[in-house]
């Protein structure tokens, strides 16, 4: 099968198409027939430093890129339950781990899938994954209806879907986002959009419930600060927070909190019923094929797209 690899760290020129073998599955998972692939920060970033590639991949080269899959079962694991030959699946594979994504086929662990709604293509349903994920087990049980939640970031891949899923949830949705994305974002759900290139959501909230943070730095010292007693931050960038933020959020006795999203078909499930009821709807920027990886890894390290960007087979 192809595969996109990479044998020492570095920029984009540095991934590669070679031929190698098919993974064997394990009794717990299926093999994936890959349609689409899903990107994100999290693929694009380490690929720079040894030291991300071995924390995240182990020190083996070359490696397979990737988490978020969306294709079809080509094979059964003998103590695979809930997926037949045939089906539509997507879900983010083995995250923290290896997901070997960048393929054209993938060993997927059953309890890392969802069959995919009727309603969705392969393209969409590849973009509900990672991003998705994220807003989702951030949200889920943290925010309830009539809260003042603020996204930062909203049209970004896990803003756009922060957004839609608060909103769903029942809350009122402020986001920041840049002028040329304000329709965008209110389009999908928020109440409010603030132009974080003229405004400074600082000095205009006050009394917010909760707040997701994909941005880290200054923008979480200052989202801590807009916060109300009781009040949650989460932030997408660690736990090694600045210690200002941990003082404001001391001061002002906010509870403050890093999360990393990990595999589970559980919540896979939850987003496909979301995408089947049309609560969540993702917005695929720009798509490009297998062999131009390196140019959608590009495409990512702008930081400017609005939703997610997608390969596909």
């Amino acid at each position: 099968m192809k595969a996109v690899l990479l044998k020492q760290a570095g920029g984009p020129e540095n991934l590669y198409i070679d031929n190698i073998d098919k993974p064997t599955i394990k009794d717990n998972e299926v093999l994936v027939a890959t349609k689409a692939i899903s990107l994100n920060p999290a693929d694009v970033k380490p690929k720079y430093v040894d030291d991300m590639l071995n924390m995240l991949y182990g020190k083996e080269r070359p490696i397979i890129l990737g988490w978020d899959i969306a294709g079809t079962v080509t094979e059964v694991g003998a103590a695979v339950t809930n997926f037949k030959e045939g089906d539509k699946v997507f879900g983010m594979v083995n995250f923290p781990g290896v997901g070997k994504a960048y393929a054209e086929f993938v060993a997927a662990p059953e309890a890392h899938l969802a069959k995919m709604p009727n309603n969705v293509s392969f393209e969409e349903a590849a973009a509900t994954t990672l991003a998705a994920l994220t807003a989702l087990q951030i949200l889920k049980g943290n925010i309830n209806k009539g809260d003042k939640v603020l996204i930062q970031a909203g049209s970004g891949g896990v803003g756009h879907f922060a957004i839609q899923i608060a909103k769903n949830y029942g809350a009122y949705v402020i986001t920041t986002a840049s002028a040329k994305n304000k329709d965008f974002v209110l389009s999908i759900g928020a109440d409010e959009a603030i132009d974080y290139h003229t405004q400074n959501f600082e000095d205009i909230l006050t009394e917010i419930d909760f707040v997701l943070d994909t941005q880290g730095g200054n923008v979480l010292i200052n989202s801590v600060k807009v916060v109300k007693e009781n009040g949650h931050v989460f932030t997408t960038t660690g736990t090694d927070f600045p210690e200002e933020a941990k003082e404001i959020a001391k001061a002002n006795k906010v509870n403050l909190s890093g999360m990393l999203v990990k595999s589970d078909s559980n919540d896979m499930n939850i987003l496909k019923d979301m995408l089947e009821s049309g609560a969540i709807k993702p917005n695929i920027y720009k798509t490009f094929a297998f062999e131009a990886m390196a140019d959608a890894h590009i495409e990512v390290e702008k930081g400017r797209t609005v939703g997610k960007v997608i390969v596909t087979l």
